[in-house]
């Protein structure tokens, strides 16, 4: 049983490396062939006004929402397919329609501090067909414990 779980286990390794991107670019001029993702020149680029907010020292069980802005200065149409944060305690929302370049946008975030203490730092991780299609951003601060 044991010998049946291991091959199937390295059987799925062997599929997800065969699965990888396979696309190769010359390296210097070398025989050397690294794998490489090419975006197009023409693909959205999310530019952010600010990707860090300091929501400075709140109570515990206060929220904090805040609307991150950004601007898409590629030159096609953003579309944001989602936004996951670290953890439960912080909501991201996204646009729901595409942003058209030169036009900006907004990721409104809430962040509930109850059960939270100390120095926070809420990582929202924004997935997109800009380039590099993965974006984040922070809410930091510091919850103070009610006394």
């Amino acid at each position: 049983m044991k010998k049946i779980f291991i091959l199937a286990i390295a059987a799925l390794s062997f599929t997800a490396c065969r699965n990888a991107n396979n696309s190769t670019v010359e390296v210097a001029g070398n025989d050397t062939s690294i794998e490489s993702k090419i975006a197009s020149p023409d693909a959205p680029i999310v530019v952010f006004e600010r990707d860090i907010f300091d929501f400075e020292k709140i109570k515990q069980g206060e929220s904090v929402e805040h609307e991150f802005k950004f601007k898409n200065t590629g030159k096609s149409p953003l579309i944001i397919s989602n936004a996951t944060a670290t953890c439960g305690c912080t909501v991201p929302e996204i646009p729901k329609e595409p942003i058209l370049p030169g036009k900006e946008g907004v990721i409104k975030v809430v962040f509930n501090s109850t059960g939270k203490e100390g120095m926070q730092d809420k990582v929202v991780t924004i997935t997109s067909n800009a380039n590099p299609t993965i974006s984040t951003v922070h809410l930091v601060g510091e919850v103070l414990t009610k006394k």
